[in-house]
Formats: C-alpha cells, sequence, structure tokens
C-alpha cells in the first residue's frame, strides 16, 4: 500500500465521505482526540450510575454494564446517524429521581420503574417524529425551565450529602448536619473541593480524577477495600427486560413518566442548541440541522437503556469539552461509544469506588445545575417566585416529579392572580390544572 495515504480532511478516505470530515474543517486524528476528551470528562457515570441504582435494589454489576451499554447505543446512533459530536449517556438528576424519587420515596418497584422510563422514551419518539417537540418547549416558560434545572441541582446536593453523611435525618429540624469526624463526609468534602479546583484549572477529566484520588487514598488509609481493575463483564441478565411495563400504566405513574419526558426533553433541547452553538453546528438562521435525528437518536437510546437496566440516557453537556478540542462530526460521539464499551472490563475498580466517593462528583454536578438561578429575573415576584418554589421544592420533597408540578401550580396560579393572562397560554394552563388536581386528589 502507497505511503500517500489520503489525509481525513482530503475527502477520498471512508470515513471522511462518511462523516463528511472535511466539510466540517476536521481530521480523523482530532475526532479521536475529541472523542477521548469528552470520555473522560463523563466518564464519572460508570461509577456513579451504579451506585445510585443499585440502592433501589438493582443489581450492581447489571447495571454497570447496562449502563456502558446504553450509553454506547445513544452515541453510536447520535454519531453514525445524527452525525453530531454529542455523547449520550444515563442522566444524572434523573437517575436520583429513579432511586430516591420513584422506589424508595413513592414506593414503586425499580421495575415499574423502569417501564416508566421506556415510556417516557416512546413518548419522546412521537413527539420527535410528529415535530411536536417544538410547539411543547415554546410553550414552556423560561422562568420554569430555569426553575427546574436548579431544582434538580438542589436535589442532587441533597442526595450526595445524604449519602456521605453530611447530612442526617432529624426528629425536630428535619435535617441537621452528620458527624464530620467520620470518615465518609470528609472523604466526600475532599473530592467536591478537589473536582471544583481541577475543573476551575480545566484539567481534563477532573471529576474521575476527583472519584479516583478520594478512592485510592480511602484504600491507603484503610477505608475502603480494593476490588481489582479488569475482569469480564459482569451478568447484565439481572436487569435486562426486567421493565414492568404493566405497573408503570398505573394512574399516580402518569406524573412519573412526565417528569422523566420532561426534563429529558428539555436537558436534551438545551444540551443540543448549547453544544452546537459552542461547536459552530447551526445554520445561519441559528437552528441545528438534523435535530430531529438528534432528539431520536436520544429517544432511541433511552429506550434501549430501559430495556437494558438503567435510567433514561440523554445528552451530555461535557460533549463541549470534545467540541473544544476540535470534535464536530458523529466520530466523535463513535469515539466515545467505543470507550464505554472498552469500559464494560473495568467492572471490579467500579465496584471498588464507594458512595462517598461519588457524593464530591454529585455535589460539583449540581454546582453547576443550580446555576441556571443567575439567569433568573429576580425583579420580577411573578417571575422569581415561580422559580424558587421549583428549586425548593425538588430537595424539600425529595421529588424532581413534586418540583415541576409546584412549578407548574405556583406559576399559573400567580400570574393569573396578578392579572398577568398575557404570560399564560392553552399548555401551561392546562398542565397546571392537572397537576393540582394530581395534588388535591391523587397524592
Amino acid at each position: 500500500m502507497s505511503n500517500q495515504q489520503p489525509e481525513p480532511s482530503s475527502g477520498k478516505s471512508p470515513l471522511d465521505r462518511f462523516f463528511k470530515l472535511s466539510e466540517h474543517r476536521t481530521t480523523v486524528k482530532t475526532e479521536v482526540i475529541a472523542g477521548i476528551t469528552t470520555f473522560l470528562t463523563m466518564a464519572y457515570i460508570i461509577f456513579v450510575n451504579p451506585s445510585i441504582l443499585s440502592e433501589a435494589g438493582m443489581d450492581y454489576g447489571a447495571v454497570f454494564v447496562a449502563t456502558c451499554v446504553a450509553a454506547a447505543v445513544g452515541c453510536l446512533v447520535m454519531g453514525l446517524w445524527a452525525n453530531y459530536p454529542i455523547a449520550l449517556a444515563p442522566g444524572m438528576g434523573l437517575n436520583a429521581f429513579f432511586t430516591y424519587g420513584v422506589v424508595l420515596g413513592m414506593g414503586y418497584t425499580w421495575e415499574a420503574a423502569l417501564g416508566a422510563v421506556f415510556l417516557s422514551g416512546v413518548t419522546f419518539f412521537l413527539l420527535s417524529i410528529f415535530r411536536i417537540r417544538e410547539w411543547i418547549i415554546n410553550s414552556i416558560p423560561i422562568t420554569l425551565r430555569l426553575g427546574i434545572a436548579a431544582g434538580i441541582g438542589l436535589f442532587l446536593a441533597m442526595v450526595a450529602m445524604k449519602n456521605a453523611g453530611i447530612i442526617v435525618d432529624n426528629p425536630a429540624t428535619l435535617v441537621s448536619v452528620g458527624d464530620l469526624s467520620e470518615p465518609a463526609p470528609l472523604y466526600a468534602l475532599a473530592g467536591f473541593f478537589v473536582i471544583t479546583a481541577l475543573a476551575h484549572l480545566r484539567v481534563t477529566g477532573a471529576v474521575m480524577i476527583g472519584i479516583l484520588g478520594v478512592t485510592l487514598v480511602a484504600m491507603l488509609l484503610g477505608h475502603n477495600e480494593f476490588g481489582g481493575v479488569v475482569s469480564m463483564p459482569p451478568s447484565i441478565a439481572p436487569t435486562l427486560m426486567s421493565m414492568d411495563l404493566a405497573g408503570a400504566f398505573d394512574v399516580a405513574m402518569i406524573s412519573v413518566v412526565f417528569a422523566f419526558l420532561f426534563v429529558d426533553l428539555f436537558d436534551t433541547s438545551g444540551t443540543l442548541v448549547g453544544v452546537a452553538h459552542r461547536g459552530g453546528l447551526l445554520d445561519k438562521d441559528g437552528k441545528l440541522p438534523r435535530l430531529g435525528r438528534a432528539l431520536m437518536a436520544d429517544s432511541t437510546a433511552s429506550m434501549a437503556g430501559a430495556a437494558l437496566g438503567t435510567s433514561t440516557t440523554t445528552s451530555y453537556v461535557e460533549s463541549t469539552a470534545g467540541i473544544a478540542a476540535g470534535g464536530r462530526t458523529g466520530l466523535t460521539a463513535v469515539v466515545v461509544a467505543v470507550l464505554f464499551l472498552a469500559s464494560l472490563f473495568f467492572a471490579p475498580l467500579a465496584g471498588s469506588i464507594p458512595a462517598y466517593a461519588t457524593a464530591g462528583a454529585l455535589l460539583y454536578v449540581a454546582s453547576l445545575m443550580a446555576g441556571s438561578l443567575a439567569h433568573a429575573d429576580w425583579d420580577d415576584a411573578t417571575e422569581a417566585a415561580p422559580v424558587l418554589i421549583a428549586a425548593l421544592a425538588m430537595p424539600l420533597t425529595f421529588s424532581i416529579a413534586e418540583g415541576i408540578a409546584f412549578g407548574f401550580v405556583s406559576y399559573v396560579a400567580i400570574k393569573a392572580l396578578s392579572g398577568r393572562f398575557k404570560d399564560l397560554n392553552a399548555a401551561v394552563v392546562i398542565l397546571g390544572v392537572l397537576f393540582a388536581i394530581k395534588m388535591i386528589y391523587l397524592d
């Protein structure tokens, strides 16, 4: 074979033709580096997701496999079909809602919760096909979106601090500070400090470094056991096709399905637009080409994830790290998929990660999500109040679904009583009324 092999940017290689590398002014090398960068920034989910879902009674090893495979499926569909450098994996916040809200909070089985995730994925897919997504998004005020995003962040913070023993229950005050002389809260706080500092310094893989660093220190000091690094992947049988669709059709589960759908819808839409803007992928009108394909990739991944045994799979904002490294096409996402599949062989390492090591990561992600509060209109009480109510309701009720409901009800009620009817539309009013009825009569 000649050494004069065409460069990926020459338009002659199969990869160039398929991913349109030349059109996007990128090369195979650049895309591979971008894929590795994106993976390193989001690889923490490999450790965090099984840790959270196992508390719902799910098999840790099976969830680990489901997490890696669901992420790989989502990345492959996004890369090969939509041709975007956007990676997918089980979403933070939604996994916590799955465990602490639906299973432990509402008392449903994890099989029924998986059924709800599957139904939300199907609904999302249909909304994407029939182009209803734009109508829904345009109908929901930015105020509620900000409040919901911030609320999920605060909810994650509550989960993280509870798991690490930083806060504990108290019959008099509901919550109080835990015993900070214990190793767990100290490790969690140390991990959070390190991750935040490394992220500020723009160190690639800051979250994963923090998780592994805390785990290593705990092992060296005798506070954690080392389970090994590499082995054959665990069996996925305990969770594979275990979803209970009949249980998911329970009337009380409607709000749960809606919560999964709602959060995924806005999370995905916001991530896609934000990442695309960062990478210069928007068209001249500021719209994202092939948006329908990207959304269907997300919904397909959620359905596949539910069938495999994990919570909602969604687009990751960490994809911006790969964009910053030069990723512009679906080849970046394909590289991420390959790395997730390779991670299947690191199950012992994942099993060695204690809950307090992932708590620091949760706190860091929570701080990023809570930042949406900065964009609220605090000078307008009719805007600020629903934001605050939605944000506070999630951690205090320990439920994303309840937070969404409180947000909609408060927004409609406050706007109507203030005579600000022009700020309301049919979709918001209908949802607000339905949520109010559910809260009063069905809870």
